[in-house]
């Protein structure tokens, strides 16, 4: 058993409170769900975050069809800068695992509905 006196070692990419307390997440209800027009990879999404309606794109053709994902909640960063992808806007991201035994992309949502735009703490 590790001494508790003892500091762990800090990774090399480890960030402090502050950086990871200005991140914005909250949960968003998926009201639409297309396939990007100009890339294999990406789904466009429209959410509903209570206040605001937003379009997020998504790397996850590959491993949803649109319609599993229209009226699903989702776990969002919703103050990150909004970026040009492959022509169209992304108001955000998503958040989601990778199994690296299956190779399954899983979108991260709360186990029970919430109000579209819940502060995930």
């Amino acid at each position: 058993m590790p001494d508790p006196a003892t500091p762990t070692p800090t990774p090399s990419n480890t960030v402090q409170y502050d950086d990871f307390a200005k991140l914005e997440l909250r949960v968003a209800t998926v009201m639409e769900c297309k396939a990007h027009p100009n890339a294999d990879k990406l789904l466009v999404l429209q959410v509903d975050l209570g206040t605001e309606k937003r379009q997020i794109c998504a790397g996850l053709r590959q491993h949803y069809q649109p319609e599993q994902l229209v009226g699903k909640q989702i776990v969002v960063v919703a103050n990150l800068a909004p970026r040009q992808m492959r022509g169209e806007i992304s108001q955000g991201m998503l958040l989601a695992a990778s199994d690296p035994t299956s190779q399954r992309v899983i979108v991260v949502a709360p186990a029970e509905g919430v109000a579209a735009g819940s502060k995930v703490s």
